[in-house]
């Protein structure tokens, strides 16, 4: 894909990735830190979009607390299309500003939403995907979302069910099932045409925009009324002042449940499989398998530390990068150390590390958190 085309990666790097407490911080968030490899995930996600847009058209949704950390680690990236919402809204109204902000400056803008904190295997088969879901989008009212296949019954993901083909790889897309029970996510598994759904779309910022004065009327025109600030002096009030009055709902519950409530044939949404390696890394137990998948170290145990003693130890996650460790006789521990807090739980119970950063808010903690 020419780098001239209309196509807008939007980035969504709003979250505080709470479940990686305590090295992700309100300041110092999960897509900000460097889990897998030297560039931080935010830094990953802009590379492997570079090559099919511009950075003057890479646009970052995120908060007042994560801005500045932001620009510094992209600074190619055009400081004011870093947008810090003033309250956080969910996915809806963050990617529709987008779509009312494109629109003014271009109305055939094709734009892809993406988090900010994935892991993806084969770039190139990652962005043949996307040229692929652009000129789909492109070609009509069309919402395209890549489906992960799933290899697990995973309760974690919302799920999209498939139907009929559609020229070539992409499906119709029958209904999306937000996180299922573990009954419900092995009978998805087994069925076949079911897709975790990854959180990353495309979709013309006309169809968007469409979707979201249909689905979301209060919503909407609050939106728009925001984008036509856009450029002038009274952006930055406009924006402080209308946009907590926007509904906080995801663009799924806002838009494509309904829209897929239409019928297959009718909702012109369409899933690509996205078969090139993809993790969203939701926990300290999915960096450790993703790690493990990687390098398959000595006993399942991945240890940052500035020496290791280890006896008897297996399965083990552990950061302490300033300390001699010595792990012995114990398995499937997660401990992260950190100047002013230590993190010591089990691979099966990581899923539950946002409860320590819920604690900490309700005892205004705030310096920890």
């Amino acid at each position: 894909m020419a780098k001239n085309t209309n196509f807008y990666p939007v980035i969504l790097a709003g979250g505080r990735g709470t479940r990686f407490w305590p090295l992700s911080r309100k300041k110092r968030a999960k897509q900000l830190l460097a889990l897998d490899g030297k560039q931080t995930m935010i830094q990953q996600t802009v590379a492997r979009l570079l090559p099919l847009a511009p950075a003057k058209k890479i646009w970052i949704i995120t908060n007042e607390d994560l801005r500045p950390a932001i620009i510094r680690q992209l600074p190619k990236l055009q400081k004011q299309q870093v947008l810090a919402e003033p309250v956080g809204r969910n996915t809806a109204p963050a990617i529709g500003l987008a779509a009312f902000l494109l629109l003014r400056t271009d109305p055939d803008a094709v734009i892809g939403m993406f988090p900010s904190d994935h892991v993806i295997a084969d770039e190139k088969r990652y962005r043949e995907t996307l040229e692929r879901g652009v000129e789909l989008a492109a070609s009509g009212p069309n919402i395209v979302v890549l489906g992960v296949r799933p290899n697990r019954a995973e309760t974690g993901y919302g799920y999209i069910e498939a139907g009929a083909l559609y020229q070539g790889e992409a499906l119709r897309v029958r209904r999306f099932t937000e996180k299922p029970n573990s009954e419900r996510a092995a009978e998805f598994v087994a069925a076949g045409n079911y897709f975790w759904n990854s959180g990353m779309f495309l979709w013309s910022a006309r169809t968007l925009a469409d979707a979201l004065l249909e689905h979301l009327p209060k919503t909407a025109p609050v939106l728009e009324e925001i984008a036509s600030k856009f450029g002038t002096g009274r952006f930055g009030a406009t924006f402080r002042r209308q946009y907590p009055k926007c509904e906080n709902i995801s663009v799924d519950y806002a838009v494509l449940e309904p829209r897929s409530a239409k019928g297959e044939r009718e909702s012109n949404i369409f899933c690509l499989p996205a078969d090139f390696g993809w993790n969203d890394l939701g926990s300290w137990t999915a960096l450790h398998e993703h790690h493990n998948s990687k390098t398959t170290p000595a006993e399942g145990n991945l240890i940052s530390s500035e020496g290791v003693f280890v006896l008897n130890a297996r399965g083990n996650y552990i950061h302490a990068p300033s300390k001699f460790v010595a792990a012995v006789g114990v398995r499937d521990l997660v401990v992260v150390e950190t100047d002013d807090a230590l993190l010591i739980t089990t691979l099966q119970q990581a899923q539950d590390v946002g409860r320590v950063v819920k604690y900490l808010d309700e005892k205004k903690l705030h310096r920890l958190t």
